[in-house]
């Protein structure tokens, strides 16, 4: 115990001082200054059975003071709820950018249903002959001036991709154990730093705020480059990096979401109907996260109880090192959240939880049902979508 907990206060000191300070978050818009001339803008809102959050965040697309020229496009994603009548409705209460409501009908196989939408807004938005797209999801509610201020940074830092993880609800007790970790887990996957040095391998996006250069989305073919995607914003972001694009992510400010997980099962299908397709449906990548998960968050408490026990002081103190760096790098990710510092300490037992949500999720895989997500199931990464 000892030896493994030395090991875990290694890989902490090395998260905390190699892996482009990913626990930091003020790594925000970058500076910007407005344009002279304001290039046009379309907004492509994909929405499967929305209408309980539509009502919070479409208004706010609808509002938005942006000086150019600007449209929204939401495209009804075979919608049971009345999304596109509740979407039209709310056109005609706030006004504000005009709105045009689409229907791609079922998507085809090798396409993924969020996508085929999104191909189909952007075949809508073409017409337009728009400089820019702005992809944002149904459940995402956007302060009056986010668009201006995205096509500003993407103008002032000549980014192909300006990308903002938007906050995400925090309201119930299990939103504020898990919710936060989700984004410092994926802020340590993919250092937000790194995405936006030229140079760097490292890509991501966060899917329900990117502003992407239509140039540079027709050069990387997206979405078609990417139809089978189920985690969409990485894999286009990869896309467009792949391509000699310049992608730039951060946390937002001013853009949230709205969508509520007020019970650990909702939290536990948004994790697990993704994860196993992180990696990329291999065992030895599965292995080797589990074993990661538990050396890096496991290990510290177990080694410093079991210290304890033993009355090991080289364990203790090992383990409860390793434990204070795990918990001073989650401090910054929770005050960002406005949360009570005391989670900090819990943060391995919410990386319990995210290992047993990484289980399921390949063992929903295997089982042939794959990722659910409204009403459809993607079995494998090249799967037909199932209706459920």
């Amino acid at each position: 115990m000892t030896w493994t907990a030395a090991a875990s206060l290694a890989v902490w000191l090395w998260l905390l001082l190699c892996r482009g300070f990913f626990w930091r978050t003020d790594v925000r818009l970058p500076k910007r200054r407005e344009p002279d001339e304001w290039p046009s803008v379309c907004v492509v809102v994909p929405a499967r059975d929305e209408a309980a959050v539509l009502s919070a965040s479409l208004p706010s697309l609808l509002a938005q003071d942006y000086p150019g020229t600007a449209e929204v496009f939401l495209v009804d994603d075979g919608s049971s709820d009345g999304t596109a009548e509740l979407a039209r409705e709310l056109s005609r209460r706030y006004g504000g950018l005009p709105l045009t409501v689409g229907s791609p009908g079922e998507p085809p196989a090798g396409w993924t249903g969020k996508l085929w939408a999104v191909r189909h807004g952007i075949g809508l938005a073409r017409a337009r002959d728009p400089e820019y797209l702005l992809l944002t999801d149904a459940d995402i509610a956007h302060e009056p001036d986010s668009l201006r201020a995205l096509v500003a940074a993407a103008r002032t830092g000549g980014f192909d991709v300006v990308s903002q993880m938007a906050r995400l609800r925090v309201e119930s007790l299990w939103e504020r154990l898990v919710v936060p970790a989700f984004v410092y887990f994926f802020a340590q996957l993919y250092p937000f730093r790194r995405i936006g040095k030229k140079g760097s391998r490292t890509a991501a996006a966060a899917g329900g705020c990117v502003l992407l250069r239509t140039e540079s989305a027709e050069r990387a073919r997206i979405p078609d480059a990417i139809r089978h995607a189920v985690i969409d914003d990485v894999a286009l972001a990869r896309a467009v990096k792949g391509g000699g694009g310049h992608i730039w992510l951060g946390l937002a400010e001013r853009v949230d979401s709205v969508r509520p997980y007020p019970r650990l099962h909702d939290l536990w299908r948004m994790v697990s109907r993704s994860a196993y397709a992180q990696l990329r449906h291999r065992l030895s990548l599965l292995a080797g996260t589990v074993a990661g998960l538990a050396l890096v968050y496991l290990v510290p408490p177990v080694a410093l109880v079991a210290g304890l026990v033993a009355g090991s002081t080289a364990a203790v103190v090992l383990g409860g090192l390793a434990w204070l760096v795990m918990t001073g790098t989650y401090v910054p990710m929770l005050r960002y959240y406005r949360q009570p510092l005391w989670l900090a300490p819990l943060l391995p037992f919410t990386a319990f939880l995210y290992l047993l949500m990484t289980l399921d999720s390949a063992v929903q895989h295997y089982r042939g049902r794959g990722a659910a997500w409204k009403g459809r199931t993607y079995a494998r990464p090249n799967a037909v979508p199932d209706e459920g």
